[in-house]
């Protein structure tokens, strides 16, 4: 009789792990793999420059002990001037070459390229193609899902359609790394779904 027991529990046990190898995963959005496609091919190659890594490493050298309390003074200065359209800070970070030189990959990338930008190993903006809503990002998803945590994955936030442009939008996420591999900051770009 305790034959018969152990043979029903490794049928019962045999069982049970073939239907669970059947349950459904649950399946990305149709988006993930066209963003990350374009991430990898398209903007990985323009962040990985002598320019931007430059700029990246420059800010890294000049912001090396900056505080958290300095950080969100920082950034609060940046959003009040943004909402008080008094741009002094924002000015500063779009007249620098690497700003520049993001703005024009934007501009040449047909529409979907929305907004592309990118810190330093602190999460703060080096570089812009416009305007952003602040200018500390150490304290958000694209920041803590990428270099908080160490992840070499690019991190692909749910779309959402822009209500002022009505375009079905995501951010992109990936860490930046030096010419030695070692990890430096974040890139980040909005990116139009529609236009890939």
């Amino acid at each position: 009789m305790a034959r018969w027991g152990r043979r029903a529990a490794v049928v019962t046990v045999g069982l049970a792990a073939c239907l669970f190898s059947l349950t459904p995963v649950r399946a990305e959005p149709a988006y993930i793999p066209l963003v990350r496609d374009y991430v990898e091919k398209q903007i990985r190659p323009m962040v990985e420059t002598p320019l931007v890594l430059k700029a990246i490493a420059e800010q890294n050298a000049e912001f090396g002990n900056v505080s958290e309390m300095d950080m969100r003074v920082l950034d609060d200065t940046y959003r009040s001037e943004v909402d008080q359209h008094h741009l002094h800070m924002v000015k500063l970070l779009l007249d620098r070459s690497v700003s520049h030189y993001l703005k024009a990959r934007q501009d040449a990338s047909q529409g979907a390229i929305v907004e592309f930008f990118v810190t330093d190993s602190h999460g703060l903006n080096v570089g812009q193609s416009i305007i952003t809503a602040d200018y500390w990002q150490g304290d958000e998803e694209k920041y803590l899902r990428t270099f908080a945590n160490g992840s070499r994955e690019v991190f692909i936030d749910r779309a959402e359609r822009n209500e002022s442009t009505q375009i079905l939008e995501t951010q992109a996420s990936f860490v930046v790394m030096d010419e030695e591999n070692r990890p430096i900051g974040v890139a980040t770009v909005t990116i139009a779904i529609d236009a890939l």
